[in-house]
Protein backbone atom coordinates (compact mmCIF):
# COMPACT_ATOMS: atom_id res chain seq x y z
CA UNK A 1 0.00 0.00 0.00
CA UNK A 2 1.24 3.53 -0.73
CA UNK A 3 1.97 5.81 2.21
CA UNK A 4 -1.06 8.00 1.49
CA UNK A 5 -3.41 9.41 -1.12
CA UNK A 6 -2.15 11.67 -3.88
CA UNK A 7 -4.56 14.24 -5.34
CA UNK A 8 -4.58 16.77 -8.17
CA UNK A 9 -6.80 19.86 -7.76
CA UNK A 10 -7.36 21.72 -11.05
CA UNK A 11 -9.19 25.02 -10.55
CA UNK A 12 -8.31 28.58 -11.51
CA UNK A 13 -9.64 30.15 -8.28
CA UNK A 14 -7.03 30.03 -5.48
CA UNK A 15 -9.68 30.41 -2.76
CA UNK A 16 -11.67 27.47 -4.03
CA UNK A 17 -8.50 25.38 -4.44
CA UNK A 18 -7.82 26.19 -0.80
CA UNK A 19 -11.30 24.99 0.19
CA UNK A 20 -10.82 21.74 -1.74
CA UNK A 21 -7.37 21.27 -0.18
CA UNK A 22 -8.89 21.72 3.29
CA UNK A 23 -11.64 19.20 2.48
CA UNK A 24 -9.09 16.66 1.21
CA UNK A 25 -6.80 17.16 4.20
CA UNK A 26 -9.73 16.28 6.45
CA UNK A 27 -9.94 12.81 4.88
CA UNK A 28 -6.67 11.75 6.47
CA UNK A 29 -3.86 9.60 5.06
CA UNK A 30 -3.00 12.24 2.43
CA UNK A 31 0.54 12.11 1.05
CA UNK A 32 0.37 14.84 -1.59
CA UNK A 33 -2.01 17.47 -2.95
CA UNK A 34 -0.91 18.97 -6.28
CA UNK A 35 -2.58 22.15 -7.53
CA UNK A 36 -3.06 23.56 -11.04
CA UNK A 37 -4.59 26.90 -11.99
CA UNK A 38 -5.00 26.19 -15.69
CA UNK A 39 -5.66 23.18 -17.89
CA UNK A 40 -2.11 22.91 -19.29
CA UNK A 41 -0.71 22.66 -15.76
CA UNK A 42 -3.39 20.12 -14.83
CA UNK A 43 -2.43 17.89 -17.77
CA UNK A 44 1.26 18.20 -16.91
CA UNK A 45 0.56 17.15 -13.30
CA UNK A 46 -1.49 14.13 -14.38
CA UNK A 47 1.25 13.04 -16.80
CA UNK A 48 4.02 13.58 -14.22
CA UNK A 49 2.27 11.85 -11.31
CA UNK A 50 1.33 8.35 -12.41
CA UNK A 51 0.57 7.40 -8.82
CA UNK A 52 -2.19 10.04 -8.44
CA UNK A 53 -5.31 8.56 -6.84
CA UNK A 54 -7.88 11.20 -7.79
CA UNK A 55 -8.23 14.33 -9.93
CA UNK A 56 -10.67 17.13 -9.10
CA UNK A 57 -11.34 19.15 -12.27
CA UNK A 58 -13.11 22.48 -12.68
CA UNK A 59 -14.94 22.60 -16.04
CA UNK A 60 -14.35 26.33 -16.53
CA UNK A 61 -10.69 27.16 -16.34
CA UNK A 62 -8.15 28.66 -18.77
CA UNK A 63 -7.29 26.17 -21.53
CA UNK A 64 -10.30 23.90 -20.98
CA UNK A 65 -13.59 24.10 -22.84
CA UNK A 66 -16.21 22.53 -20.63
CA UNK A 67 -16.56 18.77 -20.87
CA UNK A 68 -13.96 18.52 -23.65
CA UNK A 69 -11.35 19.09 -20.91
CA UNK A 70 -12.73 16.06 -19.09
CA UNK A 71 -12.47 13.98 -22.29
CA UNK A 72 -8.83 15.03 -22.77
CA UNK A 73 -7.80 14.19 -19.21
CA UNK A 74 -9.58 10.82 -19.34
CA UNK A 75 -7.50 10.03 -22.43
CA UNK A 76 -4.24 10.85 -20.66
CA UNK A 77 -4.86 8.71 -17.58
CA UNK A 78 -8.00 6.56 -18.06
CA UNK A 79 -7.45 4.50 -14.91
CA UNK A 80 -7.45 7.47 -12.54
CA UNK A 81 -10.83 8.50 -11.08
CA UNK A 82 -11.82 12.06 -11.87
CA UNK A 83 -14.42 14.22 -10.12
CA UNK A 84 -15.82 17.22 -11.96
CA UNK A 85 -16.20 20.30 -9.75
CA UNK A 86 -18.42 22.97 -11.29
CA UNK A 87 -20.80 25.85 -10.64
CA UNK A 88 -22.78 24.53 -13.64
CA UNK A 89 -24.62 21.92 -11.60
CA UNK A 90 -27.78 21.41 -13.65
CA UNK A 91 -28.86 17.77 -14.22
CA UNK A 92 -27.80 17.79 -17.91
CA UNK A 93 -24.23 18.85 -17.08
CA UNK A 94 -23.91 16.30 -14.26
CA UNK A 95 -25.30 13.48 -16.41
CA UNK A 96 -23.05 14.31 -19.36
CA UNK A 97 -19.96 14.48 -17.13
CA UNK A 98 -20.70 11.01 -15.72
CA UNK A 99 -21.50 9.64 -19.21
CA UNK A 100 -18.12 10.90 -20.44
CA UNK A 101 -16.16 9.08 -17.75
CA UNK A 102 -16.22 11.21 -14.61
CA UNK A 103 -16.42 9.17 -11.41
CA UNK A 104 -18.23 11.93 -9.59
CA UNK A 105 -19.60 15.46 -9.66
CA UNK A 106 -19.34 18.10 -6.93
CA UNK A 107 -21.25 21.37 -7.11
CA UNK A 108 -19.24 24.46 -6.15
CA UNK A 109 -22.02 25.20 -3.68
CA UNK A 110 -21.41 21.89 -1.85
CA UNK A 111 -20.52 21.90 1.84
CA UNK A 112 -17.16 20.70 3.15
CA UNK A 113 -18.83 17.51 4.36
CA UNK A 114 -20.45 16.88 0.95
CA UNK A 115 -17.08 17.32 -0.77
CA UNK A 116 -15.41 14.85 1.61
CA UNK A 117 -18.22 12.33 1.24
CA UNK A 118 -18.03 12.51 -2.56
CA UNK A 119 -14.23 12.06 -2.56
CA UNK A 120 -14.40 9.13 -0.13
CA UNK A 121 -17.14 7.47 -2.22
CA UNK A 122 -15.03 7.70 -5.38
CA UNK A 123 -11.87 6.49 -3.61
CA UNK A 124 -13.94 3.48 -2.49
CA UNK A 125 -14.81 2.75 -6.13
CA UNK A 126 -18.30 4.25 -6.22
CA UNK A 127 -19.84 6.99 -8.38
CA UNK A 128 -20.63 10.23 -6.53
CA UNK A 129 -23.45 12.48 -7.73
CA UNK A 130 -25.20 15.26 -5.80
CA UNK A 131 -27.91 13.86 -3.53
CA UNK A 132 -31.51 14.50 -4.53
CA UNK A 133 -30.80 15.49 -8.15
CA UNK A 134 -32.79 13.64 -10.83
CA UNK A 135 -30.32 13.28 -13.71
CA UNK A 136 -33.06 12.33 -16.18
CA UNK A 137 -32.17 11.31 -19.72
CA UNK A 138 -30.42 13.12 -22.58
CA UNK A 139 -32.99 15.09 -24.56
CA UNK A 140 -30.65 16.39 -27.24
CA UNK A 141 -30.28 13.58 -29.83
CA UNK A 142 -27.15 15.18 -31.32
CA UNK A 143 -25.37 15.30 -27.94
CA UNK A 144 -26.57 11.78 -27.11
CA UNK A 145 -25.10 10.47 -30.38
CA UNK A 146 -21.85 12.38 -29.84
CA UNK A 147 -21.41 10.96 -26.31
CA UNK A 148 -21.91 7.42 -27.65
CA UNK A 149 -19.32 8.03 -30.37
CA UNK A 150 -16.82 9.44 -27.85
CA UNK A 151 -17.42 6.44 -25.57
CA UNK A 152 -16.40 4.19 -28.49
CA UNK A 153 -12.90 5.71 -28.65
CA UNK A 154 -10.01 3.85 -27.01
CA UNK A 155 -8.05 5.78 -24.33
CA UNK A 156 -5.20 6.42 -26.79
CA UNK A 157 -7.64 7.64 -29.46
CA UNK A 158 -9.25 9.90 -26.87
CA UNK A 159 -5.85 11.31 -25.97
CA UNK A 160 -4.99 11.89 -29.64
CA UNK A 161 -8.35 13.66 -30.16
CA UNK A 162 -7.57 15.96 -27.23
CA UNK A 163 -4.19 16.80 -28.80
CA UNK A 164 -5.84 17.45 -32.18
CA UNK A 165 -8.10 19.91 -30.35
CA UNK A 166 -4.95 21.68 -29.14
CA UNK A 167 -3.91 22.13 -32.77
CA UNK A 168 -0.97 19.72 -32.69
CA UNK A 169 0.24 18.14 -35.94
CA UNK A 170 0.61 14.36 -36.36
CA UNK A 171 4.40 14.73 -36.07
CA UNK A 172 4.08 16.64 -32.78
CA UNK A 173 1.58 14.15 -31.35
CA UNK A 174 3.84 11.24 -32.34
CA UNK A 175 6.77 12.91 -30.53
CA UNK A 176 4.69 13.62 -27.40
CA UNK A 177 3.39 10.04 -27.20
CA UNK A 178 6.65 8.36 -28.22
CA UNK A 179 5.17 6.53 -31.21
CA UNK A 180 5.59 6.69 -34.98
CA UNK A 181 3.79 9.21 -37.17
CA UNK A 182 2.20 6.26 -39.01
CA UNK A 183 0.65 5.11 -35.73
CA UNK A 184 -0.86 8.56 -35.17
CA UNK A 185 -2.23 8.60 -38.75
CA UNK A 186 -3.92 5.27 -38.02
CA UNK A 187 -5.38 6.67 -34.78
CA UNK A 188 -6.66 9.78 -36.59
CA UNK A 189 -8.31 7.64 -39.28
CA UNK A 190 -10.01 5.53 -36.60
CA UNK A 191 -11.15 8.65 -34.72
CA UNK A 192 -12.68 10.18 -37.86
CA UNK A 193 -14.46 6.92 -38.63
CA UNK A 194 -15.87 6.51 -35.12
CA UNK A 195 -16.98 10.14 -34.94
CA UNK A 196 -18.49 9.97 -38.42
CA UNK A 197 -16.56 12.95 -39.81
CA UNK A 198 -14.24 13.51 -42.78
CA UNK A 199 -11.53 15.76 -41.37
CA UNK A 200 -9.54 16.63 -38.26
CA UNK A 201 -11.21 20.05 -38.23
CA UNK A 202 -14.68 18.47 -38.16
CA UNK A 203 -13.58 16.16 -35.32
CA UNK A 204 -12.38 19.15 -33.26
CA UNK A 205 -15.60 21.07 -33.96
CA UNK A 206 -17.59 18.03 -32.86
CA UNK A 207 -15.60 17.80 -29.62
CA UNK A 208 -16.21 21.50 -28.96
CA UNK A 209 -19.97 20.84 -29.03
CA UNK A 210 -19.65 19.37 -25.56
CA UNK A 211 -17.90 22.52 -24.41
CA UNK A 212 -19.48 25.00 -22.04
CA UNK A 213 -22.21 26.60 -24.15
CA UNK A 214 -24.39 23.54 -24.85
CA UNK A 215 -24.32 22.78 -21.13
CA UNK A 216 -26.79 25.58 -20.58
CA UNK A 217 -29.41 23.81 -22.71
CA UNK A 218 -31.80 21.06 -21.69
CA UNK A 219 -31.32 21.78 -18.00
Amino acid sequence: MPSGYSFVIADDHPLFRGALREALAGIGNVAAIHEAGDFESAKALVVANEDVDLVLLDLSMPGASGLSGLVSLRGIHPAVPLIVVSAHDDPATIRRALDLGASGFISKSASMEEIRNAVQSVLAGDIAAPVGVDLGVERDPEISDLIKRLQALTPQQTRVLGMLAEGLLNKQIAYELGVSEATIKAHVSAILQKLGVDSRTQAVILLSKIGTDPLQTNS
